[in-house]
C-alpha cells in the first residue's frame, strides 16, 4: 500500500505538488476566516475554584470578566497626575469590548498608603467588535498620551506577556539548514527536508487555528506545535532522503529508490509518528479542557508532517531525481567503506556491556536526582523578563500593596437565606484573623442577595509555598466551621485556580504516563514482535525523561546556570510542563528507537547474529540519528532565548531530553543491553506470537520474520554466549 502511494506520488508529482499548494492556501485562508481565539486558561471542573467560578459567573458576571490591570506610579504622588489619568481612563471606556473600568480615584483600595502607586482594573466582554486581544492592545497604546515628569505606567495581564518566539523559530530552522548541509553535503539534498517541513508546519499551524474555533485551545499551542512540527518534519524527511540516496548509490532508478525509501524509512516514519501522536493525544486523559486543544493541535502538526513525508517528499524527489547531490559543498565519502567510527564505537561498548550499561544508567539516575525536589506550581509575573511591562507592573504592585496584591483570592459565598447572610460578618472576621492574610474586604452582596464576594490579599506572592498553604488552610480549617445556615464558601481567583491545577496535574500524571506507556508498548510489540525490546525501550525512555526533569528542576527551580539563559532561582515548575514534556519527548524518543531497532531487526532477520546486527544497525543509523537529534536540539534550544519563562522551560526540557536520549541512551545503554540479552532481545511467547497481528516495518513479507525464540533467562549479569548468536546455528536461509 505504502509503496503504491510512493509510486503514484512520484509519477504524478506535478498533481501532488499542486494539491499540496492548494491545500496550504486553503487551510491558511480557512484559518484566517474561521480560526478561533486562543484561551489563556481552562475550567477545572469539580474543584473548589471552579465552584467559585460558577457562582461568580452567575451572581457577579462583571467581576469575573476577563481583564487587565493598568498600574500608575509617581514618586511625587499619583494624585498629581489625576487629570491626565482620568482622561486616559475615559478614553479606555470607549474602546470596543471594554465593559468596566475601576479608577483608583473611585476605589481607595486601588491607591497605596503613601499615594505613590495606584492601579485601574479594566474588564472586557466576551463578545463584540474585534477581539479581546485587540482591546487589550488598545488599552496599552492609548496610554502613550499620558504625560508627567515622573509618571510611570505598566500593564499586567496575559495579553502583555508575548515573547520573541518567531525569531527563535527562524534561528532553529537556520541551524537545521547548517546541520543538513553538513550531513548531506548538498544544497539540494538539504533543501528538501526544509521545504517539506515548512509546508507541513504552515498547514499544521492553520489546523491549530481552526481547532481553536471549535475547542478550547491554550494560547501557547502555536509555539508548541511549531517546535514539534518543525522538528519531526525535518527529521522524517531526513530519514527518507538518506534512504533514497543509498538506494541511488546502489544502482536503483529514481522511481525505484523512492519506492524503496518510502517502503522502508517511510514505513518507520509512520510508526514513529503514530507513537508521537499517541503520546500527544494521551494528554486528553488528564481530563483538563486546557489540554484538549493543545493535544489535538500538536497531533495535527505531527499528522501533517507524516503525510508530507510520504506524499509531498516523493513528489519533490521525483522532480530532483539524480540531481539530489547538485550544488555539493564537499566530496561524498564512498559508502563502500564498511568500517566506520560507529562500527568501532559499537564494538567498544559491546566488549564491556555490563560496565557500559551500568555507567549509562548511573549517569541517567544522577541527572534525574533533582526531580525528587520538583515543586509543581504556576510561576507568577515576577519571573518575567526584567524591564517587561508585566514585570514592572508586578514589582510596582508588590512595592505599593504587598506581594500578595498580584494574586488576590476571591471568596465566593452562597447565601440562600437570612440565616446564611448573618454568617458573613463572622466569616470576614475569621479571614482577617487568619495568619498569612494582609487584607480582607467587606462582604459585597450580589444583586439577588443569593451570594456575596470577599476579596482576600495574602501577605506572600502568588507562586509562594506560603500562599499555597494559605489556600489549603482556608478550605480545610477556616471556612468549614463557618458554613452554617446554608452558607457555602469557595476559594477562587487565579491563584486558587493555579493551586487546584497543580493538584490535578500531580494526581493524574501517573494515569497519563501509564496509558501512554501501555499504548507505546503494544505498538512496539506489534512492530518488533518481541517482549523485551519494547519493555527495554519504555524503561530507557523513562530514564531519559527523568533526567530531563532533573535538569529542568536544577536550572529553573534551583537556579543552577540559570543566569546563562535568563532564568532566576526560586520559581516552581509549571504544572503542565511535566505532562507536555513527557508527551512530546516520549514520542520523539520512540522515533529514534524505531529507526535504530528496525535497522537492527532487519539485519538480525537476515543473519541471525545478534552481535553483528547491533553493530551494523547502530553504524547504519548513528549518523542520521545524530543529525536528526542535533536538529531537534537546535530547534528546541532556540526557544530558550524566548522572553517567556514558560517557553524557555519547555524548550530547555525538550532540548536536554533529546540530547540525552540520542547520546547516553541510544549510543551507550541500548547497544550494551542488547548485547547482554543476545537472542533473548527477540523473545516472544508462542501463544502471544499467534495472537498478535504480523506487521513488517521494513516492508518485508510477514513470513520473512524469524520464528519465535525460546526464552532462556540469563544467569547473573554475564553476557550471553556469543556462539548462540552466530549464523552457524541460525543461517540466513533459516531466517527466511
Amino acid at each position: 500500500m505504502l509503496e503504491r502511494v510512493a509510486s503514484l506520488s512520484f509519477r504524478r508529482r506535478r498533481a501532488v505538488l499542486l494539491a499540496w499548494l492548494v491545500a496550504a492556501i486553503a487551510v491558511v485562508a480557512a484559518a484566517s476566516a474561521f480560526g478561533g481565539e486562543f484561551s489563556g486558561g481552562g475550567r477545572l471542573k469539580g474543584t473548589d475554584s471552579d465552584a467559585a467560578y460558577a457562582l461568580l459567573n452567575r451572581e457577579f458576571p462583571s467581576t469575573h470578566a476577563e481583564g487587565v490591570t493598568v498600574v500608575f506610579a509617581d514618586t511625587a504622588g499619583v494624585a498629581t497626575d489625576r487629570a491626565g489619568i482620568e482622561r486616559y481612563l475615559t478614553a479606555v471606556r470607549a474602546i470596543p469590548r471594554v465593559s468596566d473600568v475601576v479608577s483608583p480615584f473611585d476605589d481607595p483600595s486601588h491607591l497605596s498608603r503613601d499615594g505613590t502607586v495606584a492601579y485601574a482594573s479594566v474588564e472586557f466582554v466576551s463578545a463584540g467588535v474585534g477581539t479581546v486581544r485587540d482591546a487589550a492592545m488598545d488599552v496599552r497604546d492609548t496610554a502613550a498620551e499620558l504625560r508627567g515628569p515622573t509618571l510611570r505606567t505598566a500593564f499586567g495581564g496575559q495579553w502583555y506577556s508575548e515573547g520573541s518566539v518567531p525569531s527563535s523559530e527562524l534561528f532553529g530552522v537556520v541551524a537545521a539548514m547548517v546541520i543538513l548541509l553538513i550531513a548531506f553535503g548538498s544544497v539540494v539534498a538539504m533543501g528538501l527536508p526544509i521545504l517539506t517541513a515548512v509546508v507541513g508546519i504552515l498547514i499544521g499551524l492553520g489546523g491549530v487555528s481552526l481547532w481553536a474555533g471549535v475547542i478550547e485551545t491554550p494560547d501557547f499551542t502555536t509555539q508548541v506545535a511549531s517546535m514539534i512540527g518543525i522538528g519531526v518534519g525535518i527529521d522524517y524527511a531526513l530519514f527518507i532522503v538518506t534512504r533514497y540516496r543509498l538506494a541511488l548509490d546502489g544502482g536503483a532508478t529514481p522511481h525505484d529508490a523512492v519506492v524503496e525509501a518510502i517502503g522502508t524509512a517511510g514505513r518507520a516514519v509512520l510508526f514513529a509518528g503514530g507513537t508521537v501522536m499517541i503520546s500527544l493525544l494521551g494528554m486528553i486523559l488528564m481530563g483538563v479542557s486546557l489540554f484538549n486543544g493543545l493535544a489535538l493541535g500538536s497531533a495535527t502538526a505531527v499528522l501533517v508532517a507524516m503525510l508530507a513525508a510520504v506524499t509531498l517528499l516523493p513528489a519533490l524527489l521525483g522532480v530532483v531525481g539524480h540531481r539530489i547531490d547538485r550544488l555539493s559543498i564537499h566530496r561524498r565519502r564512498s559508502i563502500a567503506a564498511r568500517e566506520t567510527l560507529w562500527h568501532r564505537w559499537s564494538r567498544l561498548v559491546q566488549r564491556r556491556p555490563v560496565v557500559s550499561a551500568a555507567a549509562g544508567v548511573a549517569a541517567l539516575l544522577a541527572l534525574a536526582a533533582p526531580v525528587l525536589g520538583m515543586r509543581l506550581a504556576s510561576a507568577d509575573a515576577g519571573n518575567d523578563p526584567a524591564g517587561s511591562t508585566t514585570r514592572v507592573a508586578y514589582d510596582l504592585l508588590a512595592d505599593g500593596f504587598g506581594a500578595g496584591s498580584n494574586g488576590p483570592l476571591v471568596i465566593a459565598v452562597r447565601t440562600p437565606s437570612d440565616a446564611a447572610r448573618t454568617g458573613l460578618v463572622p466569616l470576614v472576621d475569621a479571614l482577617r484573623a487568619t495568619q498569612g492574610v494582609a487584607f480582607v474586604s467587606d462582604a459585597q452582596p450580589s444583586a439577588s442577595q443569593a451570594a456575596a464576594l470577599v476579596t482576600v490579599v495574602p501577605t506572600t506572592s502568588p507562586q509562594s509555598r506560603a500562599t499555597e498553604a494559605l489556600v489549603r488552610r482556608l478550605r480545610r480549617a477556616v471556612l468549614p466551621p463557618l458554613e452554617v445556615g446554608g452558607l457555602d464558601a469557595h476559594v477562587g481567583g487565579q491563584t486558587a485556580s493555579n493551586v487546584d491545577f497543580a493538584i490535578i496535574m500531580s494526581d493524574r500524571l501517573p494515569v497519563f504516563i501509564g496509558a501512554v506507556l501501555a499504548c507505546s508498548f503494544m505498538l512496539l510489540l506489534l512492530v518488533f514482535r518481541s517482549v523485551l525490546v519494547p519493555l527495554k525501550a519504555v524503561v530507557m525512555n523513562l530514564l531519559s525523561i527523568g533526567a530531563a526533569y532533573g535538569a529542568m528542576v536544577a536550572v529553573f527551580q534551583w537556579g543552577w546556570l540559570g543566569s546563562l539563559i535568563g532564568s532566576g532561582a526560586g520559581a516552581p515548575i509549571e504544572p503542565w510542563a511535566p505532562v507536555m514534556l513527557f508527551a512530546i519527548v516520549f514520542g520523539l524518543s520512540m522515533d529514534y528507537e524505531v529507526f535504530l531497532l528496525s535497522s537492527v531487526k532487519e539485519r538480525y532477520d537476515a543473519t541471525g547474529d545478534n552481535t553483528e546486527a547491533v553493530v551494523e544497525g547502530l553504524a547504519s543509523t548513528a549518523r542520521v540519528i545524530t543529525a536528526a537529534a542535533a536538529i531537534m536540539v537546535c530547534v528546541f534550544g532556540s526557544f530558550v532565548v524566548a522572553d517567556l519563562r514558560a517557553v524557555k522551560l519547555i524548550g530547555f526540557g525538550l532540548a536536554v531530553a533529546v540530547l540525552i536520549d540520542a547520546t547516553i541512551v541510544r549510543m551507550i545503554v541500548v547497544p550494551a543491553t542488547m548485547e547482554l540479552l543476545g537472542r533473548r532481545n527477540w523473545w516472544m511467547p508462542r501463544w502471544l506470537d499467534r495472537v498478535v497481528p504480523h506487521v513488517a516495518i521494513e516492508g518485508r513479507r510477514a513470513d520473512a520474520r524469524p520464528a519465535s525464540i525460546p526464552f532462556a533467562p540469563p544467569t547473573g549479569l554475564a553476557p550471553p554466549d556469543r556462539r548462540a548468536d552466530r549464523p552457524a546455528e541460525r543461517t540466513p536461509a533459516d531466517a527466511r
